[in-house]
């Protein structure tokens, strides 16, 4: 076993404890953060079917980004849905025999490494010459997409140009889901691809890039707009004073 195997078998490892417990314990801290005022953004929907269908929405089509400008929402739009078609791709990687409709996606997923890209590259850009953008904008906004860019480009490469053992990888991978540890195969770039990707799992539960779960927790789209018919009272506020 090469110290690069081993290596990499010990930062995914790691890697992955801190994505899992470090966004799940965010994710605890939403649920209990209470929410005292009742603050859908309006026009919003009366009943709560309308509004797990108004959360279906935002979260496929980006709704509410559409309203607030074409080309945020377009790269925005394909920068998502390019990450999901090529997460869902990688599946292949971690499954034996590859589910079948992930190898009807492989196609699919190979291109959308393009839009994924293309919306990162859009989003960046916006960043630099819109002035108002560029004000509010921190290093660390530049650092996560300079990252998911670098992930991106570093994939592209070794599909369209050095190639690498995906055989190999695949082993790798599956091994590390059953604590068998197998070789990765000794590829300079496929090193870079895998730094790039344990460094985002790293720093996702302490970045902006939480949002991907925070939306379904946000006041102004989850609540029902009903202040006329139930007074929204927060637990801890009727805690406070149980006459209320």
């Amino acid at each position: 076993m090469t110290p690069a195997t081993i290596a990499f078998a010990i930062a995914f490892y790691v890697a992955f404890l801190v994505l899992v417990l470090g966004t799940g314990y965010r994710i605890y801290g939403y649920l209990r953060v209470p929410a005292p005022l009742k603050i859908p953004t309006t026009p919003a929907p009366t009943t709560r079917g309308g509004v797990v269908l108004r959360l279906t929405r935002e979260v496929l089509f980006f709704e509410s980004l559409f309203k607030a400008g074409l080309w945020l929402w377009l790269c925005g739009w394909l920068f998502h849905a390019g990450l999901a078609l090529v997460l869902a791709r990688h599946l292949r990687y971690f499954t034996e025999p590859v589910w079948a409709w992930v190898v009807f996606l492989q196609p699919f997923g190979i291109y959308a490494g393009f839009a994924l890209a293309a919306g990162l590259a859009g989003l960046w850009l916006r960043r630099v010459f819109v002035a108002r953008v560029r004000y509010i904008s921190t290093p660390s906004d530049h650092l996560m997409l300079a990252l998911l860019l670098a992930i991106a480009l570093s994939g592209l490469a070794m599909k369209f140009g050095a190639h690498t053992d995906i055989v190999a990888v695949k082993r790798f991978f599956l091994g590390l889901m059953y604590f068998d540890v197998q070789p990765l195969p000794a590829d300079l770039l496929l090193y870079a691809h895998l730094v790039l990707v344990v460094l985002l799992m790293l720093v996702f539960p302490f970045s902006k890039l939480l949002h991907a779960p925070g939306v379904f927790f946000s006041p102004s789209r989850n609540q029902v707009d009903d202040p006329r018919e139930h007074r929204h009272l927060a637990p801890w506020a009727a805690r406070l004073d149980p006459k209320l």
